[in-house]
């Protein structure tokens, strides 16, 4: 008799560097209940753009992605857009910041916060 199993795969994927500015900014703040949360609004130069917060809890409709001892959070809304993407965090000369590579993208403006479907 075959088995069948199934796998669903996580909306976002968390880069180690995402998860390890995550776990710095929980010490920062001596508080390891901290999530972070990804979502998407209307607005920015393309059409939509991302954003980062963190919260204590979750809402209802929230998805929760645990990865490596940390939780993000995205909401119902936001997840059609997110599905698929990558949660990274980059240092550079420029700054650093939160990151999201969406394959879902048609176009994102030269900052990369604003994108369109």
């Amino acid at each position: 008799m075959n088995e069948v199993n199934f796998f669903t795969p996580d909306v976002v994927a968390i880069t180690p560097d995402a998860v390890s500015k995550v776990k710095n900014l929980q010490a920062d703040e001596a508080n390891p209940n901290l999530k972070l949360r990804v979502y998407v609004t209307g607005g920015g130069c393309s059409g939509f753009q991302y954003g980062f917060s963190f919260e204590e809890s979750s809402q209802e409709d929230d998805t929760l992605i645990c990865s490596e001892g940390i939780t993000v959070l995205v909401d119902s809304l936001s997840y059609q857009y997110l599905e698929g993407s990558t949660l990274d965090y980059e240092q550079s000369l420029m700054g650093s910041r939160f990151l999201i590579k969406n394959p879902n993208a048609q176009t994102t403006c030269g900052c990369g916060l604003s994108f369109s479907i």
